[in-house]
């Protein structure tokens, strides 16, 4: 398995098992697109797809802005610091956010209240998209609220860092993004019934157990890709 496709693998696990973090956090924007078409449009969920695919797209693109600028900024220090480094900074960042999904440890918030520092500053843009009664709007918002304090964010962001390029980095919160829309998809038709359901203990620690599982994978794994292969094709680079 090649470093991209680790770093990718990565990436979806994240965005799929950590998307039951998203309930509490963006469960609400569901309210804020079903008031947007409250008139004329009766609010269903057949109504409120695109909107809610929209925001989610807007959502994922910056994700993948901020993981062009983390990329280009780990890609800054190859010449001091050792690609495995990043890796590992990217697999304890998985292994953290699996204790706080499971319970178990909530180092991770001392991230997001750092975050919400830059939170206090864009989120008041998003009152200009208010009430999102056109995919234009939904898109907007979707921009804002990709900026939202997340620690699972945070997460793929770390693993951006170890992408080793601008390009690459954005790519991988594309994936982490597309791991995440199912569950943020489906809030819109089953709102509370997933609230229920991922706040019992036992799915958030099985779902935390596989994130701490995946990280662990990745650091092994990489640690056997950086090994210089018996046939002489030498490192594995991304």
């Amino acid at each position: 398995m090649s470093m991209t496709i680790t770093l990718l693998s990565a990436a979806w696990v994240t965005g799929l098992f950590g998307s039951v973090h998203c309930i509490g956090m963006c469960g609400g924007i569901v309210g804020v697109l079903m008031m947007g078409l409250s008139h004329p449009v009766k609010p269903s969920y057949l109504n409120l797809f695109p909107y809610l695919l929209t925001y989610n797209l807007g959502r994922i693109g910056s994700y993948m802005l901020a993981g062009g600028l983390v990329g280009w900024f780990g890609s800054q220090f190859k010449p001091w610091l050792p690609v495995q480094v990043h890796v590992w900074i990217s697999s304890l960042f998985m292994i953290a956010l699996g204790l706080y999904i499971s319970g178990w440890w909530p180092g991770l918030i001392k991230l997001e209240k750092l975050g919400s520092y830059l939170w206090r500053r864009i989120a008041p843009l998003g009152q200009y998209f208010l009430p999102v009664n056109n995919l234009f709007r939904a898109l907007s918002l979707g921009v804002v609220w990709g900026w939202l304090p997340c620690g699972l964010v945070y997460t793929a962001l770390a693993l951006s860092l170890a992408a080793g390029s601008a390009i690459a980095g954005g790519l991988v919160m594309l994936v982490f993004g597309l791991g995440t829309l199912p569950m943020l998809l489906a809030i819109g038709s089953a709102t509370q019934w997933l609230t229920e359901f991922t706040h019992q203990p036992m799915v958030r620690r099985m779902m935390g157990a596989l994130i701490i599982l995946f990280g662990v994978y990745t650091l092994v794994g990489f640690s056997y890709l950086i090994q210089p292969k018996i046939q002489g094709v030498g490192m594995c680079h991304f």
